[in-house]
């Protein structure tokens, strides 16, 4: 292009003179190259041209623009707190320009605002995932397994539901309650009551289940699915102790069978997990567990490397005094352990004045390893927690004023970003909400 500078103007009808010379200079960017290309080309830099008045026509947006324009002015991208992290991605990527270029006083901010997207994406895909076991279309009886699973599964949806989510809870508590009363030394009047109260619980838990995997399209992604294995192995110890103590009843020289029941019977404190189906906070946290398994994993490598050392060092301090208590250098990684984690039981403890130091050099280092990973966990929880939150409302009823009249429309979500009406008082195919997409009425 032989002219000196041309003119782009945007669809929102803002118009930018820039000079050729300067957009030339980062000719790697979409600006660039069409400051240096020729007429037959520029057309594939742009949506349209004005080749009379050299005029450039694109399609997007006139606010990120203005960062780009400084970009080319200054040398230096900057992102504001306002504008999305998505959004101005898909723009810089538009006009060529690497993410790697965003100046050092705006990256980590911006990287931290996309890694908080992400974790809200991966929340998002594992509700989705959820709400993907809940069609019921083209099944046997649909209204009813739709309202059956609704009442198990969305305690948000009626009081029914509400009130059958407060009885599975108190069936939990009860259970745990009654596994630890067990344990105790009870009289012959007593025990009995604590059996019929397992069995009620059992026959509850199982139930549940069973009516879940009745309603469900997708027996298969049920039966995989992380809460359905833990609701199993929540009732499963109790059968597995049934049929042991039914079979070997009457054998004693089977030793081993009462250790067999003993460890099924402490397993029942599994069903403490079943909370988290109830609980958006223990939902929350496996999501988080999940996500922060590489910052796990690099904690427990810290840490371990830090009690080897740790270990060795006091090992070799206090091995050769009377009476130590590191007599060895497992005894030294025990006591490294527990000290570097806070918890300091005192079994073994040094007794020179060296060795204090090192202890105490031993339990600084803990407590640096340990909150080194906390500010990632605890964003990547607060970004689980308000999505769980806000998917509650999926399932909830609105009730709102349509000329003159109350309507209330039960709707939840059947695919990504869409959600589907499954109930409503208003005769009409669709249903427009302020600020919201449009709902589809069945």
């Amino acid at each position: 292009m032989q002219a000196s500078n041309f003119l782009v103007t945007f669809l929102q009808w803002s118009r930018y003179i820039l000079s050729q010379e300067l957009l030339a200079s980062h000719p790697e960017t979409r600006l660039g190259k069409l400051a240096l290309s020729t007429r037959d080309s520029a057309l594939d830099l742009c949506d349209d041209a004005d080749f009379l008045e050299n005029e450039f026509f694109f399609d997007r947006s006139s606010q990120t623009f203005q960062y780009i324009i400084n970009f080319y002015k200054t040398g230096h991208l900057h992102v504001s707190e306002e504008v999305c992290v998505v959004s101005f991605l898909q723009e810089i990527e538009y006009w060529g320009i690497d993410e790697l270029r965003i100046d050092h006083c705006c990256r980590e901010k911006y990287y931290r605002r996309k890694e908080m997207k992400e974790s809200l994406d991966i929340c998002g895909d594992a509700e989705t995932m959820e709400s993907k076991e809940e069609d019921f279309d083209g099944v046997l009886c649909q209204d009813f397994r739709q309202r059956l699973w609704d009442l198990m599964e969305k305690p948000d949806s009626s009081k029914a539901a509400k009130t059958f989510g407060t009885l599975s809870v108190f069936f939990v508590v009860v259970s745990i309650v009654n596994m630890a009363l067990i344990s105790l030394d009870f009289t012959v009047l007593g025990a009995p009551i604590l059996d019929i109260l397992e069995y009620i619980c059992i026959v509850w838990f199982t139930g549940e289940l069973v009516l879940r995997f009745m309603c469900v399209k997708d027996k298969c992604k049920f039966s995989r699915s992380v809460v359905n294995i833990i609701d199993l192995l929540a009732i499963l110890p109790f059968y597995v102790t049934l049929a042991v103590e039914n079979l070997h009843g009457g054998s004693t020289e089977l030793e081993n069978v009462g250790r067999v029941v003993q460890v099924l019977r402490l397993m029942r404190s599994l069903r403490m997990l079943k909370l988290g189906r109830h609980s958006t906070g223990l939902k929350s946290l496996g999501m988080t567990i999940a996500q922060c398994y590489e910052e796990v994993g690099l904690l427990m490598l810290f840490l371990s490397v830090g009690i080897s050392i740790f270990a060795t060092l006091e090992y070799a301090i206090e091995h050769d005094m009377p009476e130590t208590t590191f007599t060895d250098v497992p005894c030294a990684w025990w006591w490294a352990t527990t000290s570097m984690t806070t918890v300091g039981y005192g079994d073994i403890r040094p007794d020179t004045a060296m060795g204090k130091v090192m202890a105490f050099i031993c339990i600084l280092s803990g407590i640096l390893i340990l909150a080194l990973p906390i500010a990632i966990i605890n964003d990547r929880f607060s970004a689980c927690y308000f999505t769980n939150k806000a998917a509650k409302c999926l399932s909830k009823n609105v009730t709102f004023q349509c000329n003159n009249k109350a309507v209330m429309v039960r709707f939840r979500r059947f695919s990504d970003q869409k959600y589907k009406c499954t109930h409503t008082t208003l005769n009409a195919p669709w249903l427009y909400f302020q600020g919201c997409s449009r709902f589809l009425v069945p």
